[in-house]
């Protein structure tokens, strides 16, 4: 069950979210579990990065692993608790990263999305290079059966 709460004007397409979430969970064989995610604005998230990460600045993404938050910690707690945790976007932040990086909102909505599912289960690219490198390789992997090349002909 992938659920979703949009706390910000932006529109959101959720159901590519949902198929986003759904490759991933299925691609690492975490199929069935429940992941919350939700959009923020840009005060919130710098508020959780200070907090939870020391850093007093906006992200465009942070990951709250179930087991190392409980419930009561989400930004928008889950109806259910057999989720992997929560997953939280600043939509403001990806559409400057897209603007950034020439790339398209929704790419960088997916890469968003992507990179804080594989951080709830167990990616940590700041642990050392060959753990950022794991992590990139299957971000780029699930990126990639996202946005498949279209047929030339």
């Amino acid at each position: 069950m992938i659920e979703i709460r949009n706390l910000t004007t932006g529109q959101v397409d959720e159901d590519f979210l949902r198929k986003t979430a759904s490759k991933v969970l299925e691609g690492e064989k975490k199929k069935g579990l429940e992941v919350s995610i939700a959009f923020i604005g840009q005060g919130r998230m710098r508020k959780l990065n200070k907090r939870y990460r020391g850093k007093n600045r906006v992200t465009d993404v942070l990951a709250f692993p179930a087991q190392k938050i409980g419930k009561e910690k989400f930004v928008t707690p889950p109806k259910h608790t057999e989720g992997l945790g929560e997953v939280v976007i600043c939509l403001r932040e990806v559409k400057k990263n897209a603007k950034r990086f020439a790339s398209t909102f929704e790419k960088e909505l997916a890469t968003c999305l992507i990179h804080g599912i594989l951080h709830l289960l167990g990616y940590d690219h700041e642990k050392d290079e060959k753990a950022a490198k794991e992590m990139e390789k299957k971000q780029e992997y699930y990126l990639s059966q996202i946005f498949k090349p279209k047929p030339r002909f």
